[in-house]
């Protein structure tokens, strides 16, 4: 069942004795997060356990504000002189720094949170017994290994899970908290060929409650069948043709739209969408959703998504946007801070660490599915590349430049030829994002930012 028990009320009544600690210190303002975690992670590698670990963590960071001058502390010592230095070293500091004409928290209107249970804590993932989640990581990779006999090694299976909570008070009334748990398992077999050539791939399943994690066999089966079709790779010859994009690498290629549309990257004019707003930035069947409040249908309630959460680093609710629609670039994606450099208003999108000023984060990021089956998005192929991996760091978002290694599957005569790699794929995001023909129907969230299947027309391929 999903649980929306309280952080223990000591630790809220901390956050706001902190914040009331450095307004009497001298502070004009004041903003306290408090982070509570714990985590679990077992490594299991042919059939042993080699790694087991397990940590818990506390922690408090402190924001301070002297009229427009600002800086921030942060300690995982909670004790009562910790606390003390920490609330007059942060003040020290801001009597020290420069002003900055943009600084300050956000207006009191504009504070507010999510009402209701969003489904982000599930107390079964605290419950489930170390040796059951052991046993998983053993049975994901047992699956894997017993699939093929050309899967005679591997890096392992492993089962993960973490638990947090979190608190944010200030100085202008705002005093939230949620807890967030998390659970996850994958394996990572290596293949041979007859040549002793070896390849290596992976799968998982992640959910925010047991029940939801997918059978351990299946995943590893699909562990192995994406490690045996690399097997045999070659080289393509150079080329421009299409390029279809799984949906893991298409959520890194839109994603380059939510860094591009970052308000810090936009007011710098470091990136290619600066002055775009209402401007056409993709084709018509591109549109782009940024959802902090995502939550799905369950039996006993709902289900969030890996990036909602009631209210965003700076205490303002969380909302839906749409970033692009029908290839229109519709907002920038800002927090406070950044919006007022720009003249507008924060999306609800600042994110928080314990120290330092907040940034910007996306909450559920996705593209809107088309109609087609990826097979149906590829069947027209006659020469194209079907890419499942990418390497390196070669996007730049201020001039759009895209080039990165790659590898993946050859298409010919729309089939799933043979497998492929030590190629490069390059273009501009400019022309990409415009020249998508199709989208696939299968998104599929697995994480916090999603996609499916994408076809883009055009790009240069390196290879042979």
């Amino acid at each position: 069942m999903p649980t929306t028990q309280p952080v223990s009320a000591d630790l809220k009544q901390l956050a706001t004795d902190v914040v009331a600690r450095a307004l009497r210190a001298g502070a004009t303002d004041a903003e306290a997060v408090l982070f509570e975690g714990d985590e679990f992670s077992a490594l299991v590698r042919l059939g042993q356990v080699e790694t087991l670990k397990e940590s818990g963590s506390r922690a408090i960071g402190l924001r301070v504000f002297i009229g427009q001058r600002t800086a921030s502390t942060s300690s995982s010592d909670l004790s009562e002189d910790s606390i003390g230095r920490l609330v007059e070293g942060a003040v020290t500091l801001a009597r020290v720094t420069s002003e900055d004409p943009f600084a300050g928290l956000p207006e009191p209107e504009s504070f507010g949170q999510l009402e209701g249970d969003l489904g982000l804590y599930f107390d079964d993932v605290q419950q489930q017994p170390p040796a059951e989640r052991i046993e998983i990581a053993r049975r994901v990779e047992a699956a894997a290994m017993a699939f093929d006999t050309r899967i005679q090694n591997s890096k392992g299976g492993d089962f993960d899970t973490a638990t947090s909570h979190k608190i944010l008070a200030n100085s202008r009334g705002f005093l939230g908290e949620y807890r967030r748990s998390y659970c996850g398992f994958s394996a990572a077999p290596i293949a041979q060929d007859a040549e002793g050539k070896m390849q290596q791939n992976y799968w998982y399943s992640s959910a925010r409650t047991t029940r939801k994690l997918e059978d351990p066999e299946e995943i590893g089966r699909e562990a192995a069948r994406r490690t045996l079709r690399r097997l045999g790779a070659r080289q393509a010859r150079t080329q421009q043709a299409p390029v279809v994009f799984s949906p893991e690498i298409a959520r890194s290629i839109m994603g380059n739209i939510f860094e591009a549309a970052n308000g810090d990257a936009i007011y710098r004019h470091a990136s290619f969408l600066s002055d775009k707003l209402g401007e056409p930035i993709a084709g018509e069947n591109i549109t782009l959703i940024d959802d902090g409040t995502l939550v799905f249908p369950d039996d006993e309630g709902v289900i969030g998504g890996f990036g909602t959460v009631p209210f965003d680093g700076e205490g303002l609710p969380t909302r839906r946007k749409v970033l692009v629609e029908k290839g229109i670039l519709k907002t920038y994606i800002l927090n406070t801070y950044t919006a007022r450099k720009l003249g507008m208003a924060s999306t609800g999108n600042a994110s928080r660490g314990l120290a330092g000023n907040p940034g910007i984060g996306a909450g559920n990021f996705y593209l809107e599915p088309g109609t087609l089956t990826p097979a149906e998005l590829m069947a027209d192929i006659k020469q194209g590349l079907y890419v499942t991996e990418t390497m390196g760091f070669g996007v730049n978002l201020v001039t759009g430049d895209y080039s990165q290694g790659a590898s993946g599957l050859w298409i010919e005569n729309g089939e799933l030829a043979y497998p492929v790699e030590e190629i490069t794929i390059a273009g501009n995001l400019k022309d990409m994002y415009k020249n998508i023909s199709a989208v696939g129907n299968d998104l599929v969230f697995r994480s916090a930012a999603a996609s499916p299947t994408i076809r883009i027309e055009g790009m240069m391929i390196a290879g042979s």
